[in-house]
């Protein structure tokens, strides 16, 4: 009986200390902090994905370098690219120390740019905006560059036109439709998307103007004209941002242009300088 007892004493004290330790442990439970959620994965776009105006592929780090050697982007160049993805031609301008700003309609590709330019180290040297390019003043670029397709190269057309006479619009493959390329070049082994093209903002010189030789009447299409200087007829009309060339009488005139004058030299038939004012009301 001592012996029975004794083990209900000890089976009481050992119930006593389980039930007493069970609400310790739920409590303990209950004040644990929840796990901590997972880490989103930062954005990264996929080559074809929807946009806005087009679908986005990225274009090839070498044609990148070929596109800013053809517009000779130096850290003086204020670089605007339009529909600019994810930043890498935009960052790869800023390394050359131009200023450089990129315009993308899509607020997580803006996100992306900004998060890698820092990463590169320009981050003072470049920025991203989102906004619409139609909606969009690009005028203080000196260069801008861009990889859209040929029907909105053309809708921008009329106002890169009206841009500063000389600066440098540099396209990835895609033209400007009859406005042709003043020069191209394309990268070796590639698979696709390999060509740069050039284009430089020219002088407005259609109208008249008045010289010592006669009347300069001109009618221009894009960096090329066709016209008279007095009676004869005008060749090898071109314009290379300000700087216009011709021919006529035997004489090579080279100037460039300012507003409403035109100033240069001539060689050929007849070596000097010469000088146009553009027509009252021309």
């Amino acid at each position: 009986m001592r012996i029975v007892s004794g083990l209900k004493r000890l089976g009481c004290v050992a119930l006593l200390l389980v039930t007493g330790a069970a609400p310790a442990a739920a409590q303990a439970t209950q004040q644990s902090p929840p796990p901590a959620p997972p880490a989103t994965a930062p954005y990264e776009p996929s080559s074809g994905q929807q946009g806005k105006d087009v679908v986005w592929v990225p274009t090839s780090e070498a044609l990148v370098e070929k596109m800013l050697d053809l517009g000779q982007v130096t850290a003086s160049d204020y670089v605007i690219d339009l529909g600019s993805g994810d930043g890498r031609t935009v960052i790869a301008a800023a390394r050359r120390g131009a200023t450089a700003e990129g315009i993308e309609y899509n607020p997580d590709m803006v996100a992306l740019s900004q998060r890698k330019a820092s990463e590169a180290g320009v981050g003072a040297k470049a920025s991203f905006k989102q906004a619409d390019l139609f909606a969009s003043d690009f005028s203080k670029a000196t260069v801008i560059t861009m990889f859209l397709l040929p029907d909105i190269n053309v809708r921008l057309r009329p106002q890169i036109l009206e841009m500063k006479p000389g600066t440098r619009i540099v396209s990835n493959t895609f033209t400007m439709g009859d406005w042709e390329a003043d020069k191209q070049e394309t990268v070796s082994d590639c698979m696709s998307w390999c060509t740069a093209l050039l284009w430089i903002v020219p002088a407005k010189v259609e109208g008249t103007w008045e010289t010592p030789s006669g009347t300069l009447t001109l009618t221009q299409k894009y960096q090329t004209f066709t016209g008279t200087l007095g009676a004869a007829g005008i060749t090898g009309g071109k314009l290379d941002g300000d700087k216009i060339e011709f021919d006529a009488n035997g004489v090579h005139y080279a100037g460039r242009v300012n507003g409403t004058t035109i100033e240069g030299t001539t060689t050929g038939a007849a070596s000097g300088t010469w000088k146009a004012s553009r027509a009252p009301g021309a």
